[in-house]
Order: C-alpha cells, then structure tokens, then sequence
C-alpha cells in the first residue's frame, strides 16, 4: 500500500481567481503569486493518485488568516474525503492564530478529517507566540485520539525559496518538548533535526512523538537521506509526502530506488509507517 501523507487542495472558485485571494493573506501571496505556483481540486489528486499507484492521500488546504477562507477550504477537504471514502483522508487546515482555531480543529475533525495540518509559520518561525497560539488546538488533538498535527519546517541553511521560514532547529525541539504528548508530523524532513536522533542526551526523549515526510525532498536532498534516516534510528517515523501538485509521486519512487533502503524500508516510507494515521 502506498499513502501519500501531504497533499493539497482548493476549491475551484480558489484557483480560478487566486489573485483575489491575495489582500491581507501574505503568506498565500507568497507562495501562489506567481501563477506556475500548481493549485489541484479533487479529481485531479485523484487522477494523479491512479497514474502513480496511490492507495490512499492525505490533503489539506491553506493556513490561511480570513476565517471564511479557511472554513471554505476545509469544507472542500471535507467534501473529498466523502466524494472519495476510500481513497482520501483530511487534515483541518487554518492559522493558528485566530482565536477560533481550536474550534475549527474540532469541527472539521467530526465531520471526519483525521487531524490538523498543514500548520505554518511563514512569517515569524515557530517562536514563543506560535507555541501559544498551538496549545488549544493540541488540546483539541488528543482529546480527539491524539490525532496528528503537521507543521511546516524547513532546513534553516541552503538556498532561498518562497515559503522558506526563519525556523530554528532549536524552535523546532522546543515545539516538540512544549508537545510531548502530542504526535507531530513535521514536514520536510523537520528541517533536518532528525539527524539528531544519534544524539545520546535528550533529542531521542523529545523526538520520540515525532515523524517526519518526505515534502519536496527531490527539489532539497540528494537519494542517500533516507539512508541517513534509517542509520539514525528513524526509519520507521518517515511517511511518503509529495506536496502534490508541487511533486508527482515518481519523483520520491525514483529517490527511493536510487537509495540504499531494502525493499522492506522503502514499503516501510512509502506507506506502512502512514497506516498508524490514515489507516
């Protein structure tokens, strides 16, 4: 079985006139504003999930900071995730800043998504008023079954990008240290801290909840970091996410090929460590 854990969608009204989108949502401008920035509906995640042999795909939406635009895109999640039962699973995505957050989390969660994400910080990094603003919403998670919630990291060194955030690793444990309860996935490989997993003091103890996808990995790493991962202890805490439509699958399917994994470790990223979640 083959999941793809990070996906997203918009509804169609969204991406016909994404400029009018635009007014106070820095963030969407920032990633979208240029219009070869990919945006999907439903039946083309679909589509693609058919050509590359995609059981099942996790998709989300945007953290976006008008309320209306974030209740209208989860409603959409919502929607696939019934249009298509078997093959969609959904994740409540808004800022989680607003105050009605925590609410939100919990009615697209019994409406039947499985989790929050894709949680991001663009702006600011995962600071002090981040981890505020994610205590009710982690809350609202494990009371829920201890759902998991994906947060958008990156690498803090390398080259520039738009939606590359001024995140520390040293904001990243702590999100992890202030959540210990809570599972986190942290996408793009957790900007690298799972290489910190070899550490003998303390890293293994605050990362234990955590798992970490594969998001644009093509586009950042070289094949030979899922080796690093399995040498560090975590190859069991990887999942398969493309970012799709950033990525078709066969982009991961070749890294993956061309790594050192067995055939067991690459079933292991491409889809069993996914079924604790989206199952």
């Amino acid at each position: 079985m083959i999941i793809d854990t990070h996906t997203h969608l918009f509804p169609e009204s969204f991406i016909e006139d994404r400029s009018a989108l635009f007014a106070e949502e820095p963030e969407f401008t920032l990633l979208y504003k240029n219009p070869k920035a990919l945006m999907a509906k439903g039946d083309e995640l679909i589509a693609a999930m058919d050509a590359h042999g995609v059981d099942i795909a996790c998709a989300c939406g945007f953290p976006w900071r008008n309320p209306v635009y974030a209740q209208k895109n989860n409603d959409y999640i919502i929607d696939c995730v019934n249009q298509w039962p078997d093959r969609l699973r959904g994740l409540a995505c808004f800022d989680a800043a607003w105050q009605g957050a925590a609410n939100e989390a919990v009615r697209c969660i019994d409406a039947g998504l499985s989790g929050v994400g894709e949680l991001a910080f663009y702006l600011s990094g995962i600071d002090d008023a981040a981890l505020e603003a994610l205590t009710d919403i982690m809350a609202v998670l494990r009371e829920k079954g201890n759902l998991p919630c994906m947060i958008h990291t990156n690498e803090p060194v390398g080259h520039a990008y738009p939606g590359k955030t001024p995140v520390t690793l040293e904001q990243i444990q702590k999100l992890a240290a202030t959540f210990p309860d809570n599972r986190i996935i942290l996408a793009h490989w957790g900007g690298g801290i799972f290489f910190y997993h070899i550490m003998k003091k303390q890293l293994k103890q605050t990362l234990k909840n955590v798992w970490y996808d594969t998001a644009a990995s093509p586009f950042l790493y070289d094949p030979f970091v899922y080796d690093m991962a399995v040498s560090a202890g975590v190859g069991d805490k990887v999942l398969l996410g493309t970012d799709f439509p950033l990525l078709p699958p066969d982009r991961y399917y070749r890294d993956l090929d061309a790594s050192g994994l067995t055939q067991e470790e690459k079933q292991a990223v491409l889809g069993d460590n996914a079924l604790l979640f989206y199952a």
